[in-house]
């Protein structure tokens, strides 16, 4: 499912941020078809810095929550695979075993730093990222998908080197290209694409750019746009909200119309299937059998 999404330049996809259960489950219920697994957001909401502070292992548990409560397939960002080759392909195979559906390596150095902090961002080597992902490929084959996520534009660098970068990648064995920038038009992304010539599928994150239209995108023959870090966002905005009132206010009056129901929290996690399980299994084998 997820390569149909991913690693085709016919139809624009789209893959909407989940940081946890919740967010999965209200993703596909408003009708996205994939998720990206945000290592920014998954950070967020065990309260750590989208610097490499969050553990593989803590990654890979968010994981395992958001793939068991939807059945989207998940892209997971696995920033730069968590050290050197063998911490990579640890990583795919852990995140394989979870139900993953695809890996986003970045060629960032370890520890890094979230794109849109400061302006150090350290490269790793063209040849030794390459190596993480020939591993990642040799150890999990066709059953993630692989995409090279390019930090070039982020760290400064011309046209030239990430389109370096992206040749090296593909002939590793990446399955589609991520090409990233911070600037407030999709100017380098589309310049990118052009000199890009479809390789491979290209994949796209707008959160600086996001005034763009859609057909921008589709005229550019962009594979993906990863909706990124907006549940996470949204979240934020909303508690603090509500928090700010219930303290000056002292009472929860005013905010009960704007906060989802109990209802609505029951019928996302769907304790009805809980309900007729019950009436299934805690029901004596005497009344079944009558």
């Amino acid at each position: 499912m997820l390569r149909a999404e991913v690693c085709s330049n016919g139809e624009l996809s789209y893959l909407m941020e989940a940081h946890d259960g919740l967010s999965a489950t209200i993703a596909e219920r408003s009708g996205f078809k994939g998720l990206w697994a945000s290592g920014l957001s998954i950070a967020c909401s065990l309260g750590y810095r989208d610097a490499n502070e969050a553990s593989w292992t803590q990654l890979v548990d968010a994981v395992e929550r958001i793939v068991d409560s939807s059945q989207l397939p998940v892209l997971v960002d696995g920033d730069g695979g968590f050290g050197n080759f063998n911490n990579a392909r640890l990583l795919a195979r852990k995140l394989l075993q979870r139900g993953a559906a695809g890996l986003a390596l970045e060629d960032s150095c370890f520890p890094k730093m979230n794109s849109f902090v400061g302006d150090r961002h350290p490269l790793a080597d063209i040849d030794e990222f390459s190596g993480r992902l020939r591993a990642v490929k040799d150890t999990v084959a066709d059953d993630l998908v692989l995409v090279a996520r390019i930090e070039a534009l982020i760290a400064g660098y011309e046209m030239d080197e990430a389109l370096l970068r992206a040749h090296a990648y593909a002939d590793a064995g990446a399955d589609a290209i991520l090409i990233h920038s911070r600037r407030n038009t999709p100017d380098e992304i589309l310049s990118f694409a052009r000199a890009w010539q479809s390789r491979l599928p290209v994949v796209i994150v707008p959160t600086k750019y996001y005034r763009t239209p859609i057909s921008v995108y589709r005229k550019a023959r962009i594979s993906t746009v990863i909706w990124a870090n907006h549940s996470m966002r949204a979240a934020i905005k909303a508690m603090r909200q509500v928090c700010s009132r219930i303290i000056a206010e002292e009472n929860i009056a005013s905010v009960e119309p704007n906060i989802a129901t109990l209802d609505e929290v029951f019928d996302l996690l769907k304790y009805d299937e809980l309900a007729r399980a019950e009436a299934l299994y805690l029901r004596p084998y005497t009344e079944l059998r009558k």
